[in-house]
């Protein structure tokens, strides 16, 4: 049981809460702008500070001393910049006209 509340607690760092947010957030942004046909949507900015959250939190995991699950949590962070940098794209290519060929 106090697992689930640490889980649970924004104050205690957690890696796996912070992957499943950046995940479930990545889906959501999927599912969002409804992805081969890239509609657009404005509450798209919804996903994006999510994951936000999710990679500060996957940032608050990190150790002073260099370990193996310190490489680990930098490999996250990384992925999740690249889930940042894929939910900004379907937030903002659509407003793009100039840039799909659609006029």
């Amino acid at each position: 049981m106090e697992v689930i509340a640490d889980f649970f607690n924004p104050r205690r760092p957690s890696l796996l809460r912070a992957c499943l947010l950046v995940g479930l957030s990545f889906g959501l942004s999927l599912l969002m702008a409804d992805f081969p046909a890239n509609r657009a949507n404005p509450f798209l900015f919804l996903p994006f500070f999510l994951a936000a959250a999710g990679t500060i939190d996957t940032a608050r995991n990190m150790r002073k001393t260099w370990s193996w699950y310190h490489g680990g949590v930098v490999l996250c962070v990384y992925a999740d910049l690249m889930v940042l940098s894929m939910i900004a794209f379907f937030w903002l290519y659509p407003y793009a006209a100039w840039l799909s060929g659609t006029h």
